[in-house]
């Protein structure tokens, strides 16, 4: 089973940045879509973003041209930077390949 882990979370004001990660514990990202899932309080989880093996991404509506999804085969990890971060973008975030769910990292945006 392979194990994928999130980090970069945190509390940032509106109008700012975070990165997340996303590490797995073997090589699957080279084999295997990644996306980006977040969900909000009494909220379902909703896909954010995606990228295929070829590298082709996509977005929600909601992020398009704020947040880009990356990833770093020979690291095994997937990034998602966000940017002009607007307090609707307060959730957990959860990285998912195949049947493959890390525990989620939490990003709050208040002032």
């Amino acid at each position: 089973q392979v194990q994928l882990v999130e980090s970069g979370g945190g509390l940032v004001q509106p109008g700012g940045s975070l990165r997340l990660s996303c590490a797995a514990s073997r090589s699957i990202f080279s084999s295997n879509a990644v996306a980006w899932y977040r969900q909000a309080p009494g909220k379902e989880r909703e896909l954010v973003a995606e990228i295929t093996l070829g590298g082709s991404a996509s977005y929600v509506d909601s992020v398009e041209g704020r947040f880009t999804i990356s990833r770093d085969n020979a690291k095994n990890t997937v990034y998602l930077q966000m940017n002009s971060l607007r307090p609707e973008d307060t959730a957990v975030y959860y990285c998912n390949s195949r049947e493959n769910w890390g525990q989620g990292t939490q990003v709050t945006v208040s002032s």
